[in-house]
């Protein structure tokens, strides 16, 4: 399994929320506590994005763009940045703000996961939310600014048409189709946005397209627990172990080991939620035959030990 779609597999939560919204001119609706991932995409008709806690001015979608929202506590989509708040989303209800009674019409339920007036001339909107999970999200997250806008192509445009097809649909084994048409689109338009020339990317993800390195970045995320070697890697690589490490260094930004380690850190923080799970568990889960030595690994890393860790508010 690539290093992405290994980061997507153990960062999502079991459960992803998508709704659509058909609704006329004008409208707005404010999230008031944005998941870790929002994907916003425009099927038909303008609209707007803002961000409250940036000072970056609202960012306009035409049909087809899709906007990720990340690291924000609340968010705004409207039909235009001008048109005045009407729906507050809190705690999954609506909630209509005095004198927005064109809001009202958010209410209106017009199929499953369906919402708005459904007239003609409505503005067509999808919003798909992930509430990632621990330290594995937020090294997913990190690949992204707070709000990244993929403009309209091809394919992330067939992977929306799919996703509008079927989300008003209620069928058997539905849920299953929508969360993987929307993990469709969410890379999709993650490929598409790291992209582009001007993205800054963190370096392991700019080295996974590199021969032999993005092979030797696969390894240790299918094997975190196996006990690598410099050597070991670069034979399965096919290089020294000298130009190896000294490739592996430049692209990336750190020695191998050093790489694994930082890994089986980010793993074991996320296990450690796991009340059940003893520490000598997870010690041997992310390649750690002593537990003493995982917990000295763990507290250099973390500033605190396994113990503790587990004991913190999630």
């Amino acid at each position: 399994m690539d290093v992405l779609s290994d980061l997507l597999r153990r960062a999502r939560a079991r459960h992803a929320l998508i709704r659509q919204l058909i609704q006329r001119s004008p409208w707005s609706m404010t999230f008031a506590d944005a998941p870790p991932l929002t994907i916003v995409a425009t099927l038909g008709g303008p609209a707007s994005v803002r961000l409250h806690d940036s000072d970056a001015s609202p960012v306009l979608l035409t049909s087809g763009d899709i906007a990720l929202i990340t690291k924000t506590g609340r968010y705004t989509i409207a039909n235009h940045p001008s048109t005045p708040p009407q729906v507050v989303v809190q705690g999954g209800k609506k909630h209509v703000i005095e004198g927005g009674e064109e809001g009202v019409r958010a209410h209106h339920s017009l199929a499953p996961r369906t919402y708005g007036d459904g007239l003609p001339g409505a503005t067509t909107m999808l919003r798909g939310a992930y509430a990632f999970r621990g330290d594995v999200g937020d090294r997913l997250l990190d690949i992204l600014p707070p709000l990244a806008i993929v403009p309209a192509g091809p394919r992330t445009r067939a992977a929306l048409d799919m996703l509008t097809t079927e989300v008003a649909h209620e069928e058997p084994g539905q849920d299953a189709v929508l969360h993987q048409l929307l993990d469709l689109v969410l890379v999709l338009a993650l490929r598409a946005w790291c992209a582009e020339p001007q993205t800054a990317l963190p370096s392991w993800y700019g080295a996974l397209a590199a021969p032999a390195i993005g092979d030797a970045l696969r390894h240790l995320h299918e094997e975190p627990a196996h006990r690598w070697t410099v050597a070991e890697l670069a034979a399965k690589a096919g290089m020294s172990r000298a130009a190896f490490a000294a490739r592996f260094t430049s692209l990336v930004g750190e020695p191998p080991l050093t790489y694994l380690t930082g890994w089986r850190m980010i793993l074991a923080a996320d296990l450690l939620r796991d009340r059940e799970a003893t520490v000598a568990a997870v010690a041997r889960e992310v390649g750690y035959a002593d537990a003493f030595a995982f917990s000295v690994a763990f507290k250099r890393a973390r500033g605190t030990s396994p113990s503790a860790w587990r004991r913190q508010p999630n």
